[in-house]
């Protein structure tokens, strides 16, 4: 799944670190989800969105 989460991230000076710690999940998590490589629940995208100031069709 081809995602904006990493390009808003990176925008708003973020590391992959604090956002995993704000919603709750690993660094490795985001990294992945960050590459396509793993589907987060609803509740993690609508968390991920939340933090980055984002609505979800914007991140996914």
């Amino acid at each position: 799944m081809r995602n904006n989460v990493k390009i808003t991230r990176v925008k708003t000076s973020i590391t992959q670190q604090q956002l995993a710690k704000r919603v709750g999940v690993t660094r490795q998590t985001i990294g992945l989800i960050e590459k396509g490589e793993y589907n987060p629940t609803l509740q993690l995208c609508i968390a991920i969105a939340n933090e980055l100031d984002k609505t979800l069709d914007e991140l996914f």
